[in-house]
Formats: structure tokens, sequence, C-alpha cells
């Protein structure tokens, strides 16, 4: 085998974030009464929430932003959508939203069945997440992810983040793997793919919604059974 060490990401890659923050939020316009606000249709609400999560994550992999504000000002931005500027109410939906959220357990296609077939080839399994310590791991635990994988990587844990090669080299030291027989696995083109060359590892661009790029990872597949082809 030429790799020995896949490294994962979990957001958007394994776990289907765009969903179960769906239903999270879905509870979070219920729990908060936000139809009374004009917070309507919640769809409009989804959508606008999606749009802000995406660009304050992108500041926040850049370095632009701590973690606590992208946690709250995501739905502050949202609710400023619909005239209401209530930060308590924001701070008091993220937090009962990293309540609801980590607790969620759809998975994208596969996903189980997959991680089953490369442990059983012996493959080591690993994880490298921008994502926040406590958050990821009840992710992984509610889905039934955690025991596929021997070391998780957090953004929090190892004091950097996706692209920076930093933690790349922290996963490298942290599991004992090596760049030769190592490889990314992830759906981001920036954090996962473009922090994977910057490191000097070889990546597998996971390709969900048929996004173009420029880059060019060592692999591109579009599901997540396509991995069998590779190994």
């Amino acid at each position: 085998m030429k790799y020995k060490h896949l490294f994962f990401d979990l957001d958007h890659t394994l776990w289907d974030f765009d969903a179960n923050a769906k239903i999270a939020l879905t509870e979070i316009h219920s729990f908060f009464n936000l139809e009374s606000l004009k917070v309507v249709p919640f769809e409009s609400f989804y959508r606008h929430y999606l749009h802000h999560n995406e660009v304050l994550w992108d500041r926040y992999h850049k370095g632009y932003i701590a973690a606590e504000e992208l946690k709250w000002k995501r739905m502050w931005r949202t609710l400023l959508e619909f005239k209401v500027a209530d930060e308590k109410l924001a701070r008091e939906m993220s937090e009962k939203f990293l309540e609801l959220l980590p607790v969620k357990t759809l998975l994208f296609p596969h996903t189980i069945e997959i991680l089953k077939y490369l442990s059983a080839k012996n493959y080591q399994l690993h994880m490298i997440t921008n994502g926040f310590e406590k958050v990821q791991w009840s992710k992984l635990n509610n889905s039934g992810l955690g025991g596929y994988f021997t070391h998780v990587i957090t953004s929090e844990a190892s004091n950097s983040l996706k692209p920076k090669k930093e933690i790349f080299e922290y996963a490298l030291q942290k599991t004992g793997a090596t760049l030769a027989e190592s490889i990314m696995l992830g759906d981001n083109l920036d954090a996962d793919i473009q922090g994977a060359m910057n490191a000097g590892m070889d990546c597998i661009f996971v390709n969900h919604i048929n996004a173009t790029t420029a880059l060019t990872p060592t692999y591109i597949i579009k599901h997540l059974k396509e991995l069998e082809d590779i190994f």
C-alpha cells in the first residue's frame, strides 16, 4: 500500500453539516419563537444562516476572527437579515445551537460502509478538523463515527487550523505518520486541499457538490464509494 494513514475532514465530508444544521435550526426557530419576530419563512432563515456561516468560517480559517466571534455572529448576521438587532438573542441562539447540532446524526451516503472497508484493509484512519473539540467529539460519538478513528486532531487542540501547514505537521507528529504514507480527504478546497498541498501531502477532493477548481488534487471523487477504486 502506498498510503498507510488516511486523514479525513469531518463536516461536509462525512458528516452532513447542512442537513444536520437544518434540523437543529428548525428546532431553534421554534424554541425561540422566531416567527413572532417576523423571522419567516424558515427556508429564508435557513438560507441566510448557511451563507453567513460559510462567510464567517472562511474568515475563521484565514485567522481574521476568533472562534467565539464565529459562533454567535453567524446568528447575529442572520437575524439582521430580518431587521432583528438583538445580540443577547443571537448569543442565546448560538449556545442552544451548539447544544442541539452535535447530537444530529445524518451522514453522507456510504460513510459507515467505506470506513468499515478501509479499516478492514488495515488503513490507519485519523481526522483533521477545524471544528471545536467538544462539538466535534459529540458529533463523532453520536453518529457512530468515533470508533473508526485512531487520532482526532482539532484546530482547538493543535492551536492551528487548516489550511496552515502547522496543523498537518502536528497531525503527522501526533500519529507518527510520514508525508509519503499519508493522504488528506476533504471537501473544502481551501482548508483541506490547498492546506494539504501547503504541507506537501497528497489529497483527495471529496466533491459532493460537483464544484469546479483550478487546483490539482491527487484524486477527485464525487461520492465516498469511489474510494474503493483508490484504496
